[in-house]
């Protein structure tokens, strides 16, 4: 782990600071490409921008920019570290962004008193950009923050921690039930977690299909039921009238678990008590709610992913949001819709069930990948990501 921390700062450092640069689209070098770069030349674009403000699209990069915004109240696993602190992660974003969907990307870290005073500043720099990728973001501001931006703007909102995990999340679902001869329409499903990500993928899945009265959702105070008084709006949404209290409760005799919580929460004993071919998604990082080799120890039936990349099957938000913004923007979509993101899972889903290409094999060092237990998510470095999910999104938003 030393080596690693030592590996990761000096990536982050050398040879010069950060991850991220702006680097110029058109040429520079002479003196009348400077007088079109910037003045007199520059005048005509402002002129015509000014009569349409559509024309932004044509003649600046507004069409192909995202904005990776924050408050630093939710970073990764870490916490409310603050905005600067947040930096790092906003960075790699932009990096994800550029290097899977060819998109163009400002992070900004807002130092915010309020969630009423970040909203505002979001509203006050969205003409510069094409699209607003929130990103760690505590819940419940991030639910308040994302509604209020949707009205407000003509540019899609993403709150890339609820919906992008939820849509990767879902495409692996689905596979992983086929797999196991399951429905998701009626399915039991225990989520432990109910924060930005839990809530996204109950959400999702009852879109999809999934039927709300076999969910429980489970906090860290245990089962959401009906007689708590201690839920949030979002909470409520989910409270069911059930004798169930505790997360062992909830998982006897579940078909499928989903963790977006913490380290360690999940037992041996709760996953024997589950059913017959169960499947969990423990996808808290970076140490999952339980290990695929403990759950594998004390059953040989279950299918598992969670969120790192050293173990099969990865929920990787990667496989998502870059993909989600092409087709966005490709189809010149206001707002990012729920048949979007159903379609960016199923697309998704679909092409795990694909014969995988020699290129993906050789960039993981893999002789042999199938469509089964260990492999019912594609591999980020799949190219052929690039081809499916974007044009399933843009035909969804075209479809209305």
């Amino acid at each position: 782990m030393n080596d690693l921390k030592q590996r990761a700062l000096e990536y982050h450092e050398f040879p010069r600071p950060g991850k991220v640069s702006v680097e110029s689209s058109k040429p520079c070098a002479t003196q009348g490409e400077l007088s079109l770069a910037y003045t007199p030349g520059v005048a005509e674009p402002v002129r015509e921008i000014a009569k349409d403000p559509a024309n932004a699209y044509r003649y600046t990069n507004k069409g192909n920019l995202v904005a990776v915004i924050t408050d630093g109240t939710a970073i990764l696993g870490l916490g409310n570290l603050g905005p600067l602190a947040s930096k790092p992660v906003m960075e790699g974003k932009g990096v994800l962004f550029k290097r899977f969907g060819g998109i163009d990307v400002f992070d900004i870290e807002v130092a915010a008193p309020s969630v009423e005073s970040f909203i505002e500043t979001v509203v006050n720099i969205a003409p510069t950009f094409g699209g607003i990728n929130l990103e760690d973001i505590a819940a419940p501001h991030c639910f308040e923050i994302e509604a209020a931006l949707k009205e407000r703007l003509d540019i899609p909102v993403f709150h890339d921690d609820q919906h992008g995990t939820a849509i990767v999340m879902c495409a692996g679902l689905l596979n992983a039930l086929d797999i196991q001869g399951k429905n998701l329409d009626d399915i039991r499903l225990v989520c432990l977690g109910a924060g930005a990500a839990g809530l996204a993928c109950m959400r999702l899945l009852i879109a999809m299909g999934g039927n709300k009265a076999n969910m429980t959702l489970v906090d860290s105070k245990g089962v959401i039921h009906a007689g708590r008084t201690d839920l949030n709006a979002h909470k409520q949404e989910f409270a069911k009238t059930t004798d169930l209290r505790t997360l062992a409760d909830a998982m006897a005799g579940a078909d499928v678990f989903i963790g977006v919580s913490g380290p360690n929460l999940v037992s041996q004993d709760m996953v024997r008590s589950m059913a017959a071919k169960p499947i969990l998604f423990a996808m808290a990082n970076p140490d999952p709610e339980i290990t695929p080799a403990d759950v594998h120890a004390v059953r040989d039936d279950a299918v598992m992913a969670t969120g790192r990349s050293d173990y099969p099957n990865q929920v990787n938000n990667v496989l998502g949001f870059p993909y989600i913004f092409r087709g966005t923007f490709d189809a010149r979509a206001k707002a990012i819709t729920q048949p979007m993101m159903i379609a960016a899972a199923k697309a998704l889903a679909e092409l795990a069930r694909e014969p995988v290409p020699q290129e993906v094999l050789d960039a993981y060092k893999l002789a042999k990948l199938e469509f089964g237990r260990d492999y019912i998510i594609p591999k980020p470095f799949d190219t052929r990501l690039m081809e499916r999910v974007p044009k399933a999104v843009a035909d969804a938003a075209r479809e209305g």
